[in-house]
């Protein structure tokens, strides 16, 4: 039997499976933080993220019934990151997730180009993300799909810099 990936938006009765998809998947970062207080409040942080109403839309990557990957979309850093200041007033992706034991199969890639596909239906000329160094495997895939890195948009969290990645469309 082939499986088939499909992408949708988020259903209510999946959210709580999301959550922990998410803490899951970044869970790879845990030993990056300062310290284990701070992944304690990253990871409760991943698992509300689910109900932020700030979110315009939840994808999620499924193959039957199985959630295997998500993403958050925000309609501009206001809602996104509570900074307007960075003037950005097309969609943002955030929270990109895949399974640990679904990677390497294209999840992240389908769920970003879902992405783009709807900033371009809602007329949209770009499509940012923001990351971190750590990030360097999903970097490299930002880059590979024609995302450019704009440090205009970037900003200071904790002890690192949130690096911003655009997309032309």
């Amino acid at each position: 039997m082939t499986s088939v990936l499909t992408i949708d938006v988020v259903q209510e009765t999946e959210k709580e499976a999301v959550g922990r998809l998410l803490v899951e998947s970044y869970s790879q970062y845990k030993d990056s933080y300062a310290n284990i207080q701070n992944w304690l409040d990253y990871a409760y942080d991943l698992t509300n993220s689910v109900k932020n109403p700030k979110v315009e839309k939840i994808l999620v990557a499924k193959d039957g019934e199985e959630i295997l990957g998500t993403l958050q979309l925000f309609t501009n850093s206001a809602t996104a990151y509570n900074k307007p200041e960075l003037e950005i007033d097309s969609p943002i992706i955030r929270m990109l997730a895949v399974s640990p034991a679904a990677r390497g199969k294209g999840i992240a890639q389908a769920l970003i180009k879902e992405s783009i596909s709807y900033a371009r239906d809602i007329g949209a000329n770009h499509i940012y993300l923001h990351t971190s160094d750590k990030m360097s495997k999903a970097i490299r895939l930002y880059e590979h799909l024609g995302f450019k890195r704009d440090i205009s948009k970037e900003f200071n969290k904790l002890n690192f810099v949130v690096k911003c990645y655009r997309l032309d469309i």
